[in-house]
């Protein structure tokens, strides 16, 4: 069995999503940019290898039988979730969130320039995301689905207007990256979602509410960018090869 030194983080992830959790508590990267070693990582952030390898242990001695082997799902199943559990939960948070970064701002902003910024790279990532999903639910998603029907009937699947499954999965992968990058930017501002002293409950509960939008964001995207974007490619050269 490959050690934990040797294998990367997202492939760390994508065998037991349970060390997502350990991952973000050191704020390490583990959809994006998780093709690294946790030495690599730990380095560039200046941050104690050890003490993740000790926490990933924990979790190798506790009893997995509630995490979703998302791994082993069946690609449109997987496509469902993302679009059911994911997409809906951006949809319905952006409206709430967009709010409360806004009056923050115009509330503290005296006080906290930073939230003013804060308020608008949310809109931008807001603005892309929504762009983004809908590209995904009616280009990519059901071009990946239509391969997988046509692996289950034995028939030729439609040749798609972008040539490849790759081409869009790499404009995917781009926008993924460009939304984690604003949603760092927030983490930094924010210093890692810490209020002030002089925070309102509403200050608060946006902060609370930009980390937990973050967290979902590392997830959704883990979950496209190492899971189901790597089966789509290899379902779409099998049946170029049958």
């Amino acid at each position: 069995m490959e050690s934990l030194h040797a294998k990367t983080i997202k492939s760390i992830v994508t065998t037991d999503y349970r060390a997502a959790a350990v991952f973000e508590k050191y704020s390490l990267d583990f959809c994006c940019k998780g093709g690294v070693t946790i030495e690599q990582a730990c380095s560039e952030k200046n941050i104690d290898a050890g003490s993740v390898y000790a926490d990933l242990d924990q979790l190798a001695g506790a009893v997995n039988e509630s995490t979703p082997h998302y791994s082993q799902w069946p690609i449109d199943e997987l496509i469902d979730y993302i679009v059911n559990v994911h997409h809906t939960y951006v949809r319905e948070a952006i409206p709430v969130i967009s709010a409360h970064t806004r009056k923050v701002a115009s509330v503290h902003g005296g006080n906290h320039p930073e939230v003013v910024e804060i308020a608008h790279h949310f809109e931008a990532v807001a603005a892309d995301l929504q762009r983004h999903m809908m590209k995904e639910e009616q280009i990519l998603f059901p071009y990946i689905k239509s391969l997988v029907t046509a692996k289950r009937h034995g028939s030729a699947s439609a040749p798609p207007p972008f040539g490849t499954v790759q081409n869009p999965i790499r404009m995917m992968e781009a926008e993924h990256r460009a939304a984690g990058d604003e949603l760092y930017e927030v983490r930094s501002l924010s210093n890692n979602y810490l209020p002030p002293e002089d925070a309102c409950t509403t200050y608060r509960v946006t902060l609370q509410e930009l980390h937990q939008f973050e967290q979902d964001l590392h997830q959704h995207v883990h979950l496209e960018n190492n899971i189901l974007f790597p089966k789509a490619i290899a379902l779409e050269q099998e049946l170029l090869r049958s």
